[in-house]
C-alpha cells in the first residue's frame, strides 16, 4: 500500500565545509528516499543548513564578513551537494534563516509557553561552543567536552529562559518504550538510560547582547532563541507549519497513515529523541515515528582533524572517481550504525576490486556476448521496473536485499547485489561460456540472454544506491551494446 514518507537529515552548521560524515548521512537518507519512491511511496525528503548560534556568529567575525553574507555563501555550498552527490531531484532544502522558519520557531515557543513549560531564571554553568550547549562537570573528559576534546568549555552566567524538560520524563519513557522508535536498538536503550538518570530543564534562549545573531524570543527583544530550540523546529517548518497552506504538514507529519523518519549521528540522541520529542509533546504535536542513528567515520582509526592531516574530502573523491563510487563505498564499507574507518587506501582497493574488476567487468563481458549473439534483446527480458523486481525474482539474494533496505542495513543490501554479480561470474567460468560459444553448437542467443537478464536485475537492484550507474547499464542493455568502461581501473 502506498504510504506518505517524511524523511530528514539533521542540519549541519555553516561554520565549515561539508565533511565525509555528513556526506554519509545524506547518502543514507537518499538511498532510503529513492528506495521508498521506487516502491511507490510518496516522499518528502528534507535537508538544509543550521545558520544561527554563537559559533556561526564567531566564524563570520573571524573571516571579517557580515553574518548574513557569510551564511549565504555556506548555504550555497551545502545546497550544491544535491547535484554533487546526485541526491533525489525532489529534495527540499531549508535554511533556518528562512522567514517561514523563523515564524515557525517563534510559534513553537508560544505553544510551549502556553503549556506552562517555559520560565526565566539566572544560570551559571559550563558552555561548549562546539555543541552550542551547556555541559555538566560530570560529563567532562579531561576537562573537555567529550564531543569536542580540542575545545575548553567556557563558564557562562546570565539570565535565560528554560524549558521544563523535567516535566516529560514519564511521557518520554512511554514514547521510548516503542521498539521501533529508535534504530539501532542499543541507541534506544541509551536514550532510556538518559531519561532514567534524571532530566534537567535546559536553557532555550541567549542574551542578545552576547549573541545578536538569532531568532528573537516572542515578547522579549533582549533574548534570542537558543540555536537548538530554533533549529529543531525545521523538521516541521519545512512542511509549511504552522500555516500549512499546501497541506504538506498534515499529509506528511500529522496523518496516521504516514511515516516520519529522521537520520542523525549517534551524538544527537539527547537532542533528537529527547529534547525535540519533549518540545513536540509540549506543543501538542505528533512525535517522530523513528530516528535512525549512524556512527562516526574515522580515518586511520583516528578522529579526523586538519592537524593530523587525515580529513577526507567527499567532493574530491567525487571529482576523481565519480559520485556512484563514493555512494557505493559509503553504503557497503561503512557500517550503518557503528563507527567505521575510511582511508583512501581502503577506498581505492574497494573501487578496483568491486567496481572496476567486479561490476564493471561483469557488465562489459555480458554485453559483449549480447552484442554478438542476441538480435532482439527487448523480447527476452521485458525491461521490468523496480516494483516488479520482487514479484519476478524470488531468490535468496533479492529477499535479503529487500529485507536489508527495510531495516536500513545498507551494507547487507549491497552484499546481496554483489552475490548476484559473483554468482554470474562463477557461472561464466564454470560453464566456460566464451569457449563454448566459439567451439560448440549451442543455443548461443539463449545463453547470452540468460546473462543479460542477470545484468538487468543487478542494474535494477543498484538503482537506489547507484542511480547513475543503474541508468548507464540499463541504457546499454536497451541498446544491446557493450558500454564504455563504467569504472576505469585506478592505479
Amino acid at each position: 500500500m502506498k504510504r506518505a514518507l517524511y524523511l530528514t537529515t539533521t542540519l549541519p552548521y555553516v561554520n565549515a565545509p561539508a565533511h565525509i560524515g555528513f556526506a554519509l548521512e545524506l547518502v543514507q537518507a537518499d538511498i532510503i528516499a529513492r528506495y521508498r519512491a521506487l516502491c511507490g511511496d510518496d516522499i518528502f525528503f528534507n535537508t538544509g543548513t543550521d545558520e544561527h548560534g554563537l559559533k556561526v556568529f564567531r566564524k563570520a567575525q573571524e573571516e571579517g564578513k557580515d553574518t548574513k553574507v557569510y551564511t549565504d555563501e555556506y548555504a550555497a555550498k551545502f545546497r550544491s551537494l544535491k547535484e554533487k552527490l546526485n541526491l533525489h531531484p525532489d529534495l527540499h532544502f531549508i535554511r533556518t534563516t528562512d522567514p517561514n522558519h523563523k515564524k515557525a520557531a517563534q510559534e513553537m515557543w508560544r505553544r510551549c509557553d502556553a503549556a506552562g513549560d517555559i520560565y526565566k531564571k539566572k544560570y551559571k554553568g559550563l558552555y561548549c561552543i562546539g555543541d552550542e550547549a551547556f555541559i555538566k562537570e560530570s560529563e567532562l573528559v579531561n576537562g573537555k567536552c567529550p564531543n569536542h576534546p580540542s575545545m575548553k568549555p567556557v563558564e557562562v552566567e546570565e539570565e535565560n529562559y528554560f524549558f521544563r524538560l523535567s516535566n516529560y520524563g514519564d511521557k518520554l519513557l512511554e514514547y521510548l518504550s516503542r521498539e521501533d522508535v529508535i534504530v539501532p536498538e542499543w541507541r534506544r536503550e541509551e536514550a532510556i538510560r538518559f531519561v532514567k538518570d534524571g532530566l534537567e530543564d535546559f536553557s532555550i534562549s541567549r542574551e542578545k547582547s552576547r549573541l545578536p545573531w538569532g531568532v528573537t524570543v516572542p515578547g522579549d527583544d533582549s533574548q534570542v532563541l537558543y540555536v537548538w530550540f530554533d533549529a529543531l523546529t525545521n523538521y516541521i517548518s519545512t512542511l509549511g507549519w504552522p500555516d500549512d497552506k499546501d497541506g504538506l504538514y498534515k499529509k506528511f507529519w500529522e496523518d496516521e497513515d504516514g511515516e516520519t523518519l529522521q537520520l542523525a549521528g549517534k551524538d544527537q540522541i539527547r537532542f533528537q529523541s529527547i529534547m525535540w520529542q519533549a518540545m513536540l509533546m509540549s506543543a501538542g504535536l505528533p512525535t517522530t515515528d523513528c530516528v535512525v542513528y549512524h556512527g562516526f567515520i574515522t580515518s586511520g582509526r583516528h578522529k579526523m582533524s586538519k592537524s593530523l592531516g587525515n580529513v577526507i574530502d567527499p567532493l574530491a573523491i567525487v571529482d576523481e572517481y565519480g559520485v556512484d563510487a563514493l555512494r557505493y563505498f559509503l553504503a557497503r564499507h561503512v557500517h550503518p550504525f557503528e563507527d567505521s574507518d575510511f582511508t583512501m587506501e581502503r577506498f581505492k582497493k574497494a573501487y578496483n576490486a568491486d567496481l572496476a574488476n567486479g561490476l564493471g567487468n561483469f557488465v562489459s563481458r555480458v554485453m559483449k556476448l549480447s552484442e554478438q549473439y542476441v538480435d532482439n534483446i527487448s523480447s527476452s527480458i521485458g525491461f521490468y521496473d523496480f516494483q516488479e523486481l520482487e514479484k519476478q525474482i524470488d531468490s535468496p539474494a533479492t529477499r535479503k536485499y529487500f529485507s536489508a533496505l527495510d531495516d536500513f542495513n545498507f551494507n547487507v543490501a549491497v552484499d546481496a547485489i554483489w552475490e548476484e554479480i559473483s554468482f554470474g561470474d562463477q557461472l561464466m567460468v564454470k560453464d566456460e561460456v566464451f569457449k563454448r560459444l566459439k567451439t560448440e553448437t549451442v543455443a548461443k542467443e539463449e545463453l547470452a540472454k540468460n546473462f543479460v537478464q542477470r545484468v538487468w536485475r543487478i542494474a535494477t537492484m543498484i538503482e537506489p544506491l547507484m542511480p547513475l550507474t543503474s541508468r548507464k547499464i540499463k541504457d546499454a542493455v536497451r541498446q544491446n551494446k557493450k558500454p564504455e568502461n563504467i569504472f576505469p581501473r585506478k592505479e
